[in-house]
C-alpha cells in the first residue's frame, strides 16, 4: 500500500474556536505544496479527503475548505456529493476569471447548496458576479496595505457574507483584523498546516470494498444483486462453479446468477458472493482467507445451535478479518459498507449476542478455553463447531481461488 498525504490548517472564529479546516495538497511529509498542476492537486485533495483518509479523520464535525481550479468549478456539478454539501466550502482561486462559463457554473453550485469562498481576493469590477454569489471572502493580509484592508471591510462587510483574514502572523494583526470586523482568521500565528498521513488502498481493494458495499445494501433488489455479481466475470464463474459443486448436490446445473437466486435464495447467494469477493484480495497469504472462512462457518454453526440468525453470524465471521486483509482499521472500513448496527457492534466491540459469538471464536483460536464458550454450549460443543468449520474451509478454499 502507498502512503498518501494531505495538509490541514485550522480556521478560527473571533473566539479562537475552530470553525473549519482548509485542506491542502501535499505530496509527502515535507510541509510544502510543490504544486505543478493545479487540477491534479485539487483532484488529489478530493480523493484523499473523501476516500483514502476520510473527512471524519481530517475535520471531524467541522467544515472543510477546498481550493477549486477553473476546470474543477466547471466539472464540480457532476460530482455525486449530496451528503457533503453542508460540510464543504468551495474556494475559488484568485486566478479564476469570472467569464460566462464560470459565473454559470458557480451559480449552479450555489443553487445546489454549496458554500462559496473567494480565495486571496483582490477586487476588480469584473469579479462582482462572483462577489454577489459568495458566502465568504478571504483576504490575504500580505497582498494589501492596512489602509486597503479597512476599505475592503467597508465595502464587503455588508451582512451578506463573512470576511476571513488569511496569513495572520502576529497578535497585532489578529487584534487589528478583529477590530475591523473580520469573522474568521487563518495563518501561522495560530497554526501552521499539519500533515495527515493515510494509506491508499490498491485499486483492486477499492473495487472489492465497493462490491461488498453493494452486496450488503439491504435495499438492493434481486436483479441489482445479480447485476452486481455479474459485473465481475471471474466472480460470476466462481459463484456458479461453487453452486454446481458437490457441496450443494443439486439435481440440475444452474447456469445463471438470476437462476441461482431464484433456487437458493438471495441470502445464500449474497453470502457466497461476499466470500468470493474477499478471496479476490491478491496480496495477502491464502491462510488469511482460510481464517476468515473458518470463522464464518464456525459462527454459523454456533448460531444454528442457539437459534440465532445464521446468515448474520456468517457475515460477522467472514468480515472479522477484513482489517488484516485490507490493511485498514476496522472502524474506517465499516463506514464504507452498509452493515446493521448489531454487525457493527460485533465487529468493533465484540459485544452483544453476535459479538459474543465472535469473542468465543477468537478465544478458541487463542486456546483461551475458559472464554471459548457461548451461552449453554460447553467447550466440547464449541470444539465440534470449530472442527466442522475447519473441514468445510479445507474442502471449499480451493473453489475460492481464482483460476
Amino acid at each position: 500500500m502507498e502512503d498518501t498525504y494531505i495538509g490541514r490548517q485550522p480556521i478560527f472564529d473571533k473566539n479562537l474556536k475552530v470553525y473549519a479546516y482548509e485542506l491542502l495538497f501535499r505530496s509527502g511529509e515535507v510541509n510544502d505544496a510543490n504544486v505543478v498542476d493545479g487540477d491534479s492537486a485539487t483532484s488529489n485533495v478530493f480523493i484523499n479527503a473523501l476516500t483514502e483518509i476520510g473527512m471524519e479523520k481530517l475535520v471531524g464535525n467541522h467544515k472543510a475548505f477546498i481550493n477549486l481550479t477553473h476546470n474543477h468549478i466547471i466539472g464540480m456539478s457532476e460530482l455525486p456529493l449530496p451528503e457533503m454539501k453542508d460540510r464543504l466550502v468551495l474556494e475559488i482561486l484568485e486566478d479564476v476569471k469570472a467569464d460566462e462559463k464560470i459565473v454559470a457554473a458557480v451559480n449552479e453550485l450555489v443553487n445546489d447548496g454549496y458554500t462559496i469562498a473567494l480565495d486571496d481576493f483582490i477586487y476588480h469590477e469584473s469579479l462582482q458576479p462572483l462577489v454577489d454569489m459568495s458566502d465568504i471572502i478571504k483576504i490575504d493580509l500580505m497582498a494589501i496595505s492596512k489602509d486597503e484592508l479597512g476599505d475592503y471591510v467597508g465595502k464587503f462587510s455588508d451582512g451578506k457574507r463573512k470576511l476571513l483574514a488569511e496569513k495572520v502572523e502576529t497578535q497585532q494583526e489578529f487584534e487589528h483584523c478583529k477590530e475591523l470586523g473580520f469573522d474568521y482568521f487563518q495563518g501561522y500565528f495560530f497554526s501552521k498546516p499539519n500533515i495527515v498521513k493515510g494509506r491508499k488502498l490498491p485499486s483492486n481493494k477499492v473495487a472489492i470494498l465497493q462490491l461488498l458495499a453493494k452486496l450488503q445494501d439491504p435495499d438492493i433488489s434481486d436483479q441489482e444483486l445479480a447485476q452486481s455479481i455479474m459485473q465481475d466475470v471471474t466472480m460470476s464463474l466462481r459463484v456458479l462453479r461453487y453452486i454446481n459443486s458437490a457441496q450443494f448436490s443439486l439435481s440440475k446445473e444452474i447456469d445463471s446468477i438470476q437462476q441461482a437466486i431464484m433456487m437458493l435464495g438471495r441470502t445464500t447467494i449474497r453470502n457466497l458472493a461476499n466470500l468470493v469477493a474477499v478471496s479476490h484480495i491478491k496480496d495477502k497469504p491464502h491462510e488469511l482467507l482460510i481464517i476468515s472462512m473458518v470463522r464464518a462457518k464456525m459462527a454459523e454453526n454456533i448460531a444454528a445451535l442457539v437459534n440465532l440468525d445464521k446468515d448474520v453470524c456468517f457475515t460477522i465471521g467472514l468480515f472479522s478479518n477484513l482489517d488484516s486483509l485490507m490493511d485498514q482499521d476496522m472502524d474506517e472500513l465499516i463506514k464504507t459498507i452498509p452493515l446493521s448496527e448489531n454487525i457493527k457492534t460485533a465487529l468493533l466491540k465484540h459485544e452483544g449476542i453476535f459479538g459474543n459469538i465472535l469473542k468465543c471464536i477468537t478465544a478458541y483460536e487463542n486456546c483461551e478455553w475458559d472464554d471459548a464458550t457461548y451461552q449453554s454450549l460447553d467447550i466440547d460443543t464449541v470444539r465440534e463447531c470449530y472442527l466442522k468449520a475447519l473441514e468445510w474451509a479445507a474442502d471449499n478454499s480451493a473453489l475460492m481461488r481464482a483460476e
